[in-house]
């Protein structure tokens, strides 16, 4: 099957061989991804385009022949002769993230993580919006480790807490391909209920 071809009638991905059809999100998800749009994309905009950022309406064709939508890709600059301007993403992005829904969360925490590490994509966040968390995983010597889970906590959640545990509390989430640079939880969950 030749998997640079789009039907425009239909929204899928093809994992793994198989045709999978690709559901639409709800509000909250949207959401979250135009948070990341806005913010990782503001940045790359004001650091000189180092980078370019797209939403979950681009085709990725991975090296292996896997074709996703992911929520968000991160193409940096010195990569950008991978994506064609006219089309899709053919290669391999800096970074991905999904946003977990109840049809795909089972494939983006097992096969497609999988199928990112074993591509190489450097950074995969998954996007709990109902825990309102981001695990965030790095690839390091071609293997996917969990950096760490960023939750957010509002002020009723924070009140809740002992003064040690309000302590570890981490209120943002390093990109890790830019120095320096966070996305506040605050900002990202923003739109959920």
């Amino acid at each position: 099957m030749n998997t640079a071809v789009k039907l425009y009638d239909e929204d899928f991905e093809i994992i793994e061989g198989k045709k999978i059809m690709s559901p639409a999100a709800n509000m909250s998800h949207h959401g979250i991804i135009m948070r990341l749009v806005l913010g990782i994309g503001g940045y790359c905009e004001e650091h000189d385009d180092c980078g370019y950022v797209f939403a979950d309406s681009i085709d990725l064709h991975l090296p292996d022949g896997n074709l996703f939508k992911p929520d968000f890709t991160l193409v940096l600059k010195e990569n950008e002769n991978i994506i064609d301007w006219k089309g899709s993403i053919n290669g391999v992005p800096d970074m991905v993230a999904e946003v977990l829904s109840k049809s795909t969360k089972k494939n983006d925490l097992t096969v497609k993580k999988n199928i990112y590490e074993r591509n190489g994509v450097k950074v995969y966040w998954i996007i709990d919006p109902w825990a309102k968390s981001v695990s965030v995983y790095l690839l390091r010597d071609g293997k996917y480790f969990l950096e760490d889970e960023y939750i957010y906590f509002d002020e009723k959640d924070l009140s809740l807490l002992r003064d040690r545990e309000k302590a570890e509390v981490k209120f943002e989430v390093p990109i890790h391909l830019f120095e320096n640079f966070r996305i506040k939880l605050a900002y990202l969950f923003k739109w959920c209920p």
